[in-house]
Formats: structure tokens, sequence, C-alpha cells
């Protein structure tokens, strides 16, 4: 692999991972403690979710193209390329299933939720898996980043 392609696979990766980091767990819950109306809040956060989501399949699509070229035949044994593989489902499954199920409730309730009913708890349990696709997310991207993209290194263990 050439140094330029190495400094442009660093840079996406670079761009994506730490804007996933910055996002979720910098911006958005400085957006909560900031703001006395959780609704704005979530509103915002929502916006800055959708921005890093699209960035991320951009750069995740480029990444993977990039890896699976310089695996070529040997791309499933390469653990980068299962990695990216990983990411860009997660962020599909978020951002194209959880996110408008979560919006369509939202809608629903233009009010707000109220404690207990369906609707809240329904929010909250996609909430909940959301939260839990993007640490997953977080944390695969930071083992690309500490392990890095070149498929000669080993998997981690």
């Amino acid at each position: 692999m050439s140094s330029t392609t190495a400094i442009g696979q660093r840079i996406l990766l670079t761009l994506w991972v730490g804007g996933l980091w910055t996002v979720g767990y910098i911006a958005v819950p400085m957006l909560f403690h900031a703001l006395d109306d959780r609704r704005l809040a979530g509103e915002l956060a929502g916006r800055l979710f959708g921005v890093i989501n699209g960035l991320g399949l951009v750069c995740g699509l480029l990444l993977l193209a990039s890896v699976l070229y310089h695996a070529g035949r040997e791309w499933r044994r390469t653990w980068q390329v299962w990695a990216l593989l990983a990411m860009l489902a997660l962020i599909g499954i978020g951002e194209f299933g959880l996110t408008p199920l979560m919006q369509a409730l939202k809608a629903a309730n233009p009010q707000g939720f109220i404690p207990g009913t369906s609707d809240a708890s329904r929010f909250g349990m996609l909430h909940g898996l959301s939260s839990l696709l993007y640490l997953a997310t977080s944390l695969i991207g930071l083992s690309l980043v500490a392990f890095g993209l070149d498929r000669n290194k080993l998997m981690p263990a």
C-alpha cells in the first residue's frame, strides 16, 4: 500500500471515529447539560447523530473499498474488513431502522411522552438499543484506530 493511500485511510478514519466520539460523548451530553429544554436538546442531538451517521457512511464505504482493494482475495481473513462491515451495518440499522421509528413516536406525541405509557416505554427501548449500537460502533472504530487498517497487522486478541 502506498503512503498516500495509508494517509488517506488515516484521515478518513480520524474524521469518522473522531466524529463519533466527539458527537456522542462530548457534544450531545453537553447539549442536555446546557439546555433546559430537553426536547430541543434531543432534536439537536438527533441532527448531530444524523450528520455523523452520514459522514460515517461515506467514510466507511470509502475505507471499505480501499481495504478490500488492498486485501485482494484475502479479504475474508482481514479483520479490518469485518470491523468496517460491522460498523456500517450498525449505522444502517440505527439510521434507517431505529431512527425512523423513534421519529414516528415523537411525531405521534407532539407534547412529549407521558411516563408509563406504551409509547414512552417503546421510545425508551428504541433509544437504549440505538445507544448500544452507537457504543458498539464507537468501540469497533476505536479498535481500528488503535490497530490500524493494514491487513498485515495481527487481529487484536
